[in-house]
């Protein structure tokens, strides 16, 4: 079950990743870094390739590489991913056919261009696949140079957008250099809302605690930290502590049980999202 969802979420993050780019970054030529920069870029030189037959040659090309230097390392999800992104955008021109924007308006095709990718970036990146790429670089880059791999692919991503000045002009160039700002702020973004989890402190009567700590264990499923040793420094009343970390949902759940069964409960909640650990985000 748990693979049967994992693979879901990669095909519609994934297929959510092809749909920004076909229909909003291809027609307004926005080269933004990556594969896809670069075939907006060259399929702009030439008329025999268009930008969705590149991203899949040069991505299938990237592929071949990357098994030959990273070998073992070169998981299946990365191809998986690598691969349907590449189809899909080359089977949308092929079912979809555009003769140029999609909404007449360049600005609004930005959004869009940033924030679906950016969605279906985080939604990979939050089940540990990616599109392949320049992430197939980074790998060989890794293994075989001692360099800030960030960096210089932050700086190769960064030419490729200055690329786009020479080629399409200054208008098209700005828009490219303010999508290329904004998707890692909108991926970090998404990112920690995918994560985000509750911290919930509670305190309550010591008598009430093990009644709580029975409902968090068998129906939310989620592990508890208790302590009966704290008293109240107001009336100086004898108090536990229990400590626990839920999904948004299963918070809504707990507040609602409390309020039923220990009314009298003082309760701290808080956001959070990095958690490591069984249950939630497992450590490597």
């Amino acid at each position: 079950m748990k693979k049967a969802k994992s693979f879901l979420m990669m095909t519609l993050g994934t297929l959510i990743i092809a749909v920004g780019i076909y229909f909003f970054k291809f027609p307004n030529n926005f080269a933004t870094g990556g594969v896809t920069g670069i075939s907006v870029i060259l399929a702009s030189l030439q008329s025999i390739l268009s930008a969705s037959d590149l991203v899949l040659i040069i991505n299938t090309l990237l592929l071949i590489v990357g098994f030959i230097f990273v070998n073992k390392e070169f998981g299946f999800k990365t191809v998986y991913c690598s691969l349907l992104m590449s189809g899909s955008v080359w089977a949308f021109e092929r079912l979809f056919p555009l003769s140029g924007s999609l909404t007449g308006e360049p600005l609004l095709d930005l959004v869009y261009a940033v924030l679906l990718p950016a969605i279906g970036s985080a939604m990979l990146f939050n089940d540990e696949a990616s599109t392949g790429g320049t992430d197939i670089v980074a790998m060989i880059i890794k293994k075989y140079a001692r360099i800030n791999i960030s960096k210089a692919l932050l700086i190769a991503d960064f030419l490729i957008v200055l690329c786009s000045l020479f080629v399409f002009g200054v208008r098209t160039w700005l828009f490219s250099l303010l999508a290329f700002f904004a998707k890692a702020f909108v991926v970090n973004g998404v990112l920690e809302a995918i994560n985000v989890s509750k911290h919930c402190a509670v305190i309550l009567p010591p008598d009430k605690l093990e009644t709580v700590t029975d409902y968090i264990t068998h129906q939310l499923k989620k592990g508890a930290t208790v302590s009966d040793s704290f008293r109240g420094g107001y009336h100086g009343e004898p108090k536990a502590l229990l400590l626990t970390v839920l999904t948004r949902r299963q918070t809504i759940q707990l507040k609602a049980f409390l309020k039923r069964e220990v009314p009298e409960a003082f309760t701290i909640v808080s956001s959070t999202n990095e958690i490591i650990g069984k249950g939630f985000r497992e450590t490597v």
